[in-house]
């Protein structure tokens, strides 16, 4: 019951996020644009892949290789530091198809790595190989952790304008500096808590688990 829960909860988040104020508001803002990123990979796609973990709809059971932690937290890097480039940003922030591209793409990586980590966390077996996955699933989102937070701070403590097709295209050239730098700090600051917060959370949870299975391992006779 708690699965269906947790995946419903997600699908209704994500119909809210694309569906929603948010997204629209995001084309002109960048910190709305962040939060809905944020929402995608630090949110619904923890939800899903709760949800689905260690069932018959897991695939990480099936494709133990392609959903490695190590080798989904490689991928989510690329993507997510790729469309943090000022091109392929301006591009998602102006073009329709590029848009839908980000967004899909923020999505498709995020439940990668969570599903690779979770499913590996989470799955039964023995108690050795349990311990195994919840460990590589563990580095995994550490790892993911460490590069959201990186580059959220990069973000918010640029000191300049990275990201001015937003505000500038919807109010012409007279845009203050100042107002963009604040707008993008908020987007950098989003990601640092957001995304570094959530992905440290998740490997916390999954080190604790580590944990307890070494002890209950330790005190069988």
């Amino acid at each position: 019951m708690m699965r269906r829960v947790l995946v419903a909860t997600g699908l209704i988040l994500l119909a809210l996020l694309w569906g929603g104020p948010l997204m629209r508001a995001s084309q002109q803002d960048f910190a709305a644009h962040m939060a809905v990123h944020m929402g995608l990979v630090a949110v619904v796609a923890p939800l899903l892949a709760a949800g689905i973990a260690g069932t018959r709809f897991d695939p990480s059971a099936r494709h133990p290789v392609l959903f490695g932690p190590l080798i989904a937290s490689a991928a989510e890097f690329v993507t997510v530091w790729g469309w943090h480039l000022p091109a392929l940003h301006a591009a998602a922030r102006t073009d329709p198809i590029a848009h839908a591209a980000e967004q899909l793409s923020f999505l498709t990586v995020g439940l990668w790595v969570w599903t690779a980590c979770l499913g590996h966390g989470l799955a039964g077996g023995e108690t050795d190989g349990r311990s195994r996955r919840a460990a590589l699933g563990t580095v995994g989102l550490l790892l993911t952790s460490m590069h959201m937070t990186l580059l959220g701070a990069l973000i918010a403590f640029a000191g300049r304008p990275l990201y001015t097709h937003g505000l500038a295209g919807l109010h012409g050239t007279g845009v203050d500096p100042a107002q963009l730098i604040a707008d993008q700090q908020a987007g950098g600051v989003i990601m640092l808590l957001g995304g570094g917060l959530a992905y440290l959370i998740g490997g916390v949870a999954l080190m604790a688990r580590l944990f307890r299975d070494s002890q209950g391992e330790g005190t069988m006779p």
